[in-house]
């Protein structure tokens, strides 16, 4: 049986992604924090208050996951849940002033981190490479409209 021409790129895009989860999270763990707590702080400081649900969408963290994420986070006096002013029925979960001071410690910090990874590349490198991960998306989850790139 001959290998399918897809099959290589199938392993480098998992190694890939294997090998850029493992740099940024022995970062972010220096940096005191989980990779889902660190991605929740970046979230709300980029966005302000959210409710779990758009929290929880805009993460791609279940929600069984978020709620002992938020909790954790919440001990540590980085966030607060407050009752929502649309709907009563709903929480807003946003940063602190700690929390925001965290943000905005960590997330230049951990940029310039990941930024030491690309260094070797151009602008244009990271163009192709843009374009190239967008068609695969695109390919795959089949929603190639324009509305989700």
């Amino acid at each position: 049986m001959t290998q399918a021409p897809f099959r290589p790129m199938l392993r480098e895009l998992a190694r890939c992604y294997q090998a850029f989860e493992c740099y940024a999270t022995a970062h972010i763990r220096r940096l005191g924090l989980t990779l889902p707590q660190f991605d929740i702080l970046v979230t709300l400081g980029n966005a302000g208050g959210l409710t779990p649900k758009v929290l929880g969408e805009r993460t791609l963290i279940t929600k069984g996951t978020l709620t002992g994420i938020i909790d954790r986070l919440e001990e540590k006096k980085l966030i607060k849940r407050s009752p929502s002013a649309a709907d009563r029925r709903s929480q807003v979960v946003m940063l602190t002033k700690q929390g925001e001071n965290v943000f905005q410690k960590v997330f230049p910090e951990h940029l310039r981190y990941i930024q030491r990874a690309f260094t070797r590349f151009e602008a244009v490198d990271y163009q192709r490479i843009e374009t190239a991960l967008r068609d695969l998306r695109c390919a795959l989850t089949s929603e190639c409209d324009g509305s989700k790139a």
